[in-house]
């Protein structure tokens, strides 16, 4: 006989069943774009560091979703890499499309030249924004020969000529709070412009990873995810050496420019490399992945008695320091010649390497930042970006 307490059961039971078989139909009647279209693949491009892009493969197409954060808020862009001849699949009107492999691409920033050059692709790009900072010898000799023109930056930015160029791809830097309505004119003519917002990821390794949304581009992904691999497997060797250390030297980063003096938040990018490089930061627990701008008072009580200067910025050698203030010749780091600046690799047409190679090369940034601070535990390796001041 069926108890009061079985019914109960059975009827919660019905309940249950009916709500799934509710919202089975209910996915079944409502399936987005991507859902409609071929399974998914496998895919070749795994995404483990970086925030602001995604690859998902389908059989026939890639889908690409740039996060692009514009003033107070985010959208979404969705780019579908097609190759050549293949019909755009339903569902995604509203994303541009980039036929590849790209054989063709306008950058505008220097970290655009050194994706490209990862993926063994620098010989592709056909303009920049700005010819006057480019360390690529690839990219210099084809500025040289008339293959790579100047086609200016955002306002200043020559569409006609950008136009006439047909390039596969623009890759832009993302420019929180400006709109994209200022690429209006190169989509309408059939340009697709990529936003990349490499320089907002928290993670030396989480930009370094935008190398492989090149890597897809071009159709060389277990290439270049090959190359991240070691990247990413030397990076961590290393900041597992650094944890070992004896001590945590203390750093100040940075001068002052125009009355604030900005240090690296502890979430942010440069945060995390101290953090890796075993140093002793006073702002490492702050929140942000940005920096903080903070007066000279408040920067100059740990300056006096830190340990290292790291990162002057436009400074060359010790002597132009106490041009700039007086004051700074009574840090400590000052006096015991421990500064240290990112300006080893620049060029005669003054391109710093740093900005350029050292962003999809963080595990050699690491390399040189540990052999600073703590000597002891790479005693052979040679600075590649970083410079003592003397």
């Amino acid at each position: 006989m069926t108890t009061k307490k079985n019914r109960v059961r059975m009827r919660v039971s019905w309940i249950i069943l009916g709500i799934f078989f509710y919202s089975s139909c209910k996915q079944g009647t409502h399936k987005d774009a991507s859902d409609r279209n071929e399974k998914r693949s496998t895919g070749k491009t795994h995404i483990k560091y970086a925030h602001g892009f995604s690859i998902d493969e389908y059989e026939h197409f890639r889908l690409v979703t740039i996060l692009n954060p514009e003033a107070d808020r985010t959208d979404t862009l969705r780019y579908l890499l097609l190759k050549e001849g293949q019909p755009v699949p339903e569902g995604f009107s509203k994303a541009q499309v980039i036929r590849t492999p790209v054989k063709t691409i306008i950058g505008t920033s220097s970290m655009h030249i050194a994706q490209a050059d990862f993926a063994g692709v620098a010989d592709r790009i056909i303009g920049l924004g700005n010819l006057h900072y480019v360390n690529s010898p690839i990219v210099r000799q084809n500025i040289k020969d008339g293959k790579c023109v100047q086609v200016g930056l955002e306002g200043t930015m020559n569409n006609e000529l950008i136009l006439s160029m047909h390039p596969g791809v623009l890759i832009a830097m993302a420019n929180p709070g400006a709109g994209f309505a200022k690429y209006k004119t190169l989509i309408d003519g059939g340009i697709p412009v990529l936003w990349n917002t490499e320089w907002l990821e928290s993670t030396p390794l989480g930009r370094a990873e935008w190398v492989k949304l090149m890597g897809a581009l071009v159709e060389k992904e277990e290439i270049v995810s090959k190359k991240f691999d070691s990247v990413e497997h030397t990076y961590d060797t290393l900041a597992q050496l650094a944890r070992r250390a004896a001590t945590r030297p203390r750093v100040i980063i940075g001068m002052p420019f125009k009355g604030s003096w900005y240090v690296p938040a502890g979430g942010s990018y440069m945060g995390r490399f101290l953090r890796d490089a075993g140093a002793g930061y006073k702002w490492s627990d702050t929140k942000g992945t940005g920096s903080i701008a903070l007066n000279f008072e408040s920067v100059a009580p740990e300056a006096l008695t830190a340990d290292y200067w790291l990162n002057l910025g436009y400074i060359d050698k010790k002597g132009d320091i106490p041009g700039k203030d007086p004051r700074y010749a009574a840090f400590s780091p000052f006096k015991t010649d421990h500064l240290y600046n990112y300006n080893n690799r620049v060029n005669d047409i003054g391109g710093n390497d740093y900005w350029e190679s050292g962003g999809v090369n963080p595990q050699i940034v690491l390399a040189d930042m540990i052999r600073i601070l703590h000597p002891e535990l790479l005693p052979d390796h040679v600075l590649y970006y970083y410079n003592q001041l003397k």
